[in-house]
């Protein structure tokens, strides 16, 4: 990568626009036609047609500032500017070395956080701020492309206020106090309570606008729980983006500030999808609807590349999925208290455990539910997930109240700490639940430290637990009916070895690893030298086995399998250490080696394949040692193809 400094950048954009550096390099033009609304026979409409294929086709990268590390150890921040649309930047803050965000396990691309400025004929909006984290990098940056225009922050347009999104409000509003903070009525609460600072502030409701001048009408679409319940859309009538924030984004960082190479983005849109999106599918579907008649060209997200050249595609894969989603005959309803403790990113932990084993669940904050839409909620319920709420909430009390009158008693409740400084305490919800008639699912989860890689695990392991306990008989029911005898005794012919999958982050302090029997094992390649493994949709290791992700495969002996086989096999209960007892080093890819096993295949995540119940799993091999030269692979031989 190339870094310059503010100066260069400027002297080399100024040649770009003069002419006087040579062409301007295309750089993706897309034809506007067909567009609804634009480039009519008026004056007007071929004006602004006209406007948009000039912005569409405008270089990526304007403005590339220099690589800083500002970070305690040394990880690497920059801020570059580029062309979003008409008369509109994005300013994205690229944190290159950010290898985990919230509830995911492990970043292998770092991740971006994007805002946005757009400049009507008489005012300009900001849209969302950054993180506290680039502050010495992103204000000046954003003073610097005000001043080159003689303009001023006149709105800051808040998509939701996640420290992520909105940590620089304050500084903002210090440095342009006359602007107007405009966000949704939660949002708006939620930012009074974050940044205790006073502020000009404005709510809107769906379908409310601000006129910008010269065609730049933003439309606001209220859409909570995506994943956040302050989150709203914002749309841009004259460049025809849709701002977005969190939904349709990725945790995926790079120079281009657009989804050029899709092949280099399917695995993080996914992965990111299911992690934040896929419990809130409702919510998507809801939020789907609420847009189907705003012709958006762009996608502006709030983490990745924008979605330019791929945005019907992208957005069809989260109707998709979201349809998919809330099909599922059994649903899980999740009670958090937002902007508390750890209650929303646990509870998305957990609801990311209960998906994988194709559960639906519902989100909902206790704190600002409607009390008529939680009824309905319970009502359509198989199961209960409470997140202990602050104890001083008088928010929370009264749909506490409304939620007991309205449980059945063939519910199932999990209750869980938040870890908030405040909690309800845990044994009281649960007699509280017990006297309504309810019998908790297991006991509660209980957070003593400052959550990480371990609570997190251990919360998605308790929610898939719930879901396969949920869906235990039907399931069953499916494998003995997904085949004739005749058909499964034939499968079952085809044999494979036996080994056992170790991942994760074994060399790291609070890391989380896992481990599974398998069988489906099979090599996929001479060069580059490559396995795959089927991996259950279900199984705890799956979210260890990403893109990007070290695993061993420890080959086990013929005839001396039986211990790790027993061991392995067993349920373990969520969070336990599935190596406790057992001996094991550290790999040089940083996942555990067991010490009885034959050979050890060191292996990284390259691609994965989804099936209806599995990720097929493609793996190029590292390394690798055998222990046992004389051993061969013990062989696992099945009677019928139902099962394992």
């Amino acid at each position: 990568m190339i870094s310059i400094s503010v100066g260069q950048a400027m002297l080399r954009l100024r040649a770009t626009r003069t002419g006087t550096g040579g062409a301007v390099p295309a750089c993706g033009h897309r034809s506007i036609q067909g567009i609804h609304g634009i480039g009519g026979p008026t004056r007007e409409g071929r004006a602004l047609a006209s406007r948009i294929a000039a912005a569409m086709s405008y270089p990526g990268v304007t403005k590339e500032g220099p690589v800083i590390c500002t970070e305690p150890d040394g990880r690497r921040l920059q801020v570059n500017v580029a062309e979003a649309g008409l008369d509109t930047l994005t300013i994205r803050c690229l944190d290159w070395d950010r290898d985990r965000f919230d509830i995911e396990f492990g970043l292998q691309n770092g991740t971006t956080y994007n805002s946005y400025l757009i400049f009507g004929e008489e005012k300009t909006a900001l849209v969302d701020s950054s993180h506290e984290k680039f502050r010495e990098l992103f204000m000046p940056v954003l003073e610097e492309e005000l001043k080159a225009r003689g303009r001023k922050v006149d709105y800051l347009i808040v998509s939701h206020t996640e420290p992520d999104h909105s940590g620089l409000t304050p500084d903002v509003v210090a440095r342009w106090p006359d602007c107007e903070v405009i966000g949704s009525k939660v949002c708006i609460a939620f930012l009074d309570g974050l940044t205790h600072v006073s502020m000009k502030t404005r709510v809107v409701k769906g379908g409310d606008t601000v006129d910008l001048g010269g065609g730049h009408v933003v439309e606001f679409t209220i859409a909570p729980n995506l994943h956040w319940p302050d989150t709203m859309f914002s749309y841009d009538h004259a460049s025809q983006i849709m701002f977005t924030c969190d939904a349709f984004g990725m945790h995926y960082c790079s120079d281009d500030p657009y989804d050029t190479d899709l092949s280099l983005l399917d695995d993080h849109y996914r992965f990111y999808y299911d992690c934040l999106m896929k419990p809130n599918a409702r919510s998507v579907t809801t939020a789907l609807r609420k847009v189907k008649d705003m012709s958006f060209n762009t996608v502006a997200n709030g983490h990745g590349p924008l979605l330019r050249y791929n945005v019907r595609e992208m957005v069809d894969r989260y109707q998709k999925w979201s349809e998919a989603s809330t099909s599922k005959t059994t649903n899980v309803l999740i009670l958090y208290s937002s902007d508390y403790g750890y209650s929303d990113r646990l509870s998305q932990t957990l609801a990311r455990g209960v998906t994988k084993a194709e559960v639906a669940t519902e989100m909902m904050d206790l704190l600002s539910v409607d009390q008529q839409e939680l009824v309905e909620a319970v009502g359509r319920s198989s199961a209960i997930v409470l997140m202990a709420h602050p104890s001083d909430s008088s928010e929370a009390k009264n749909s506490m109240g409304t939620l007991l009158s309205a449980v059945k008693s063939k519910q199932v409740v999990v209750i869980a700490e938040s870890f908030g400084g405040r909690d309800e305490p845990v044994d009281q919800l649960s007699a509280a639940f017990v006297a309504a008639g309810l019998e908790p699912f297991s006991a509660p989860l209980r957070v003593k430290n400052t959550p990480c890689e371990v609570t997190y695990q251990q919360f998605e392991e308790a929610g898939t637990d719930l879901a396969q306990a949920l869906t235990q008989k039907d399931v069953i029911a499916k494998k003995k009916s997904a085949m004739s005898s005749d058909v499964a005794k034939a499968l079952a012919r085809v044999s494979g070895g036996l080994y056992i999958v170790t991942a994760g982050h074994a060399d790291a302090q609070g890391g989380a690893k896992g481990a599974m029997v398998a069988s489906w094992v099979s090599q996929a390649s001479f060069e580059p030298l490559g396995v795959t493994i089927a991996v259950a949709k279900d199984r705890a290791i799956e979210s260890l086995m990403q893109v990007g992700d070290p695993f061993i495969l420890n080959c086990l002996g013929e005839g001396e399998y039986s211990e790790l086989m027993k061991h392995f096999l067993q349920r373990f209960a969520p969070g336990e250490d599935r190596f406790e007892g057992i001996a094991w080093t550290v790999g040089e890819n940083g996942a555990p080696v067991l010490s009885d096993a034959i050979a050890a295949i060191q292996c990284r995540v390259v691609s994965r394949l989804e099936t209806a119940d599995h990720w097929v799993t493609y793996a190029e091999v590292t390394n690798g040692s055998v222990t046992k030269t004389e051993a061969r692979t013990a062989v696992h031989r099945r009677r019928v193809a139902n099962y394992y």
